[in-house]
């Protein structure tokens, strides 16, 4: 079985979010499985992983968008380093830039790499079994490949579809169907959604099956949509609810070179301590206090917007008996807000930004990890933390309640109803009764890195789904 996996992510190339590790992942461990061919395509980027490793190019064309010609030239990664075959697309002036999002026009961009990619596969008359699109970035190509004329080669090619975040659809106005290969017109009620083209929705119309990447998050999309609910009940027959796993051989506490102590869960104790202690010096906490930490971006579908009262209502209810440090960046008023506090609690600590290191130490070294999300279609933060001995508490939403589930009920972790910062802060408290009770806080650290959410698992959950 040949399968392509398009992504406009995939660590270690280029990671914004879970999507970029999913990505990262899940062909690597399919491949290990005897008769998967598995591979990737992405944009090219601006990136050091780029310039450190050897490509060849193995296509170069062109493609017309609207009034304009691009030159499409495809390299391939020479020594399979990431375990499968990766290959980007770099399109002069639209797929040549830093970073994955934020650009004006990033609609015609992501359009170009469909393009481009759908191109170069019949140009090379190369067919897979599978095409496999993530989120709306490429949700169009199922419908191109059956009804764009240039792309006859792939008729009938099998599409896969998965939703990493509904939140984003892909939107645009009309006037953007300039930039489409040719299409058959009488489809376009294939592309329409509410009068705009919405590649999300297209995709679930026109994939041959979809997948939401938790089973949780799958039933809340028959609910809550941004108004496709009524779509995914209709097409709910070619719909899956998959768990995303994490890659065990990167998020590993016994090797992870980002650690300042590496330690395994014979000596998670002391390991855990160590790197603590390490990480409060740096920051300038105390190491002698619990320390609670959130990793993430600064969005409202995190519950970002909460941090600012969270943090300040935990510091004064228990008097300041706990650290927290926050990793993150996105909406500036957030940003100011949390700095602002730094400048009046000598146990919150901020770094602005994303850095990978720092988010394994603090994994690491945390007592417990915050995720008050109003929208968590699977979650991987909390997954990490568990694999490094720490404990989440969490919204009990998405994916989140898929995997976590509260300590009252012999559970991981520690869950809240409500995303408000009254709820969060009531988990808080509820976690130092636990900190202080040194034989229940070392049981719960020991059973959460053994719990299994390695990709074997969810590898085989997305292979039943190819073979179906």
């Amino acid at each position: 079985m040949k399968i392509i996996n398009l992504s406009m992510e995939c660590y270690p190339v280029a990671k914004v979010g879970g999507l970029g590790d999913v990505v990262g992942a899940l062909p690597k461990y399919l491949n290990r499985i005897e008769g998967i061919e598995d591979s990737v395509v992405m944009p090219w980027y601006n990136k050091i992983f780029v310039h450190e490793h050897e490509f060849e190019i193995v296509f170069d064309g062109w493609i017309h968008q609207s009034h304009h010609t691009f030159q499409v030239q495809v390299m391939k990664e020479k020594s399979k380093v990431l375990g499968f075959d990766l290959y980007l697309v770099k399109i002069p002036g639209l797929l040549d830039r830093d970073n994955p999002y934020g650009y004006w026009d990033e609609s015609q961009q992501f359009l170009a790499f469909q393009h481009g990619v759908l191109h170069w596969l019949t140009a090379m008359q190369i067919r897979p079994d599978i095409l496999h699109c993530h989120d709306y970035h490429t949700g169009l190509v199922p419908f191109m490949i059956e009804n764009c004329p240039e792309f006859r080669f792939l008729k009938g090619v099998k599409t896969i579809g998965t939703i990493h975040n509904g939140e984003y659809q892909g939107q645009m106005n009309w006037e953007m169907s300039s930039y489409f290969p040719w299409f058959y017109g009488e489809q376009w009620g294939l592309l329409d959604w509410n009068g705009f083209i919405n590649p999300l929705a297209a995709m679930i119309k026109c994939c041959h099956a979809f997948n939401a990447v938790s089973e949780g998050y799958l039933q809340e999309l028959f609910e809550n949509f941004r108004g496709l609910e009524g779509l995914v009940r209709q097409e709910h027959e070619k719909a899956y609810g998959i768990i995303n796993g994490i890659d065990t051989e990167v998020w590993n506490p016994a090797t992870d070179s980002f650690l300042d102590f590496n330690f395994s869960e014979e000596n998670v104790v002391t390991g855990k301590q160590k790197n603590k202690i390490a990480l409060c010096k740096e920051y300038n906490l105390n190491p002698d206090l619990p320390l609670f930490g959130f990793i993430g971006r600064f969005a409202g579908e995190k519950g970002a917007d909460l941090l600012p009262d969270i943090i300040w209502r935990s510091i004064q209810e228990t008097y300041g008996a706990l650290n927290i440090i926050i990793l993150g960046s996105g909406d500036k008023n957030i940003e100011y807000q949390l700095n602002e506090l730094t400048k009046s609690y000598s146990n919150f600590a901020l770094d602005l930004g994303y850095k990978e290191y720092l988010s394994h130490k603090i994994y690491a070294s945390s007592d417990f990890l915050l995720m008050p999300s109003r929208v968590e279609p699977c979650g991987l933060n909390q997954m990490y933390a568990m694999r490094y001995g720490t404990v989440p508490i969490v919204r009990y939403t998405g994916g989140l309640r898929d995997t976590v589930e509260d300590v009252s009920s012999g559970g991981s972790g520690l869950n809240f109803g409500a995303a408000t910062a009254k709820d969060a802060v009531h988990a808080i408290h509820r976690a130092l009764h636990i900190y202080h009770n040194k034989e229940l806080m070392q049981r719960l650290v020991h059973s959460n890195m053994n719990y299994d959410f390695s990709w074997e698992k969810s590898a085989e959950r997305y292979l039943e789904m190819y073979r179906r």
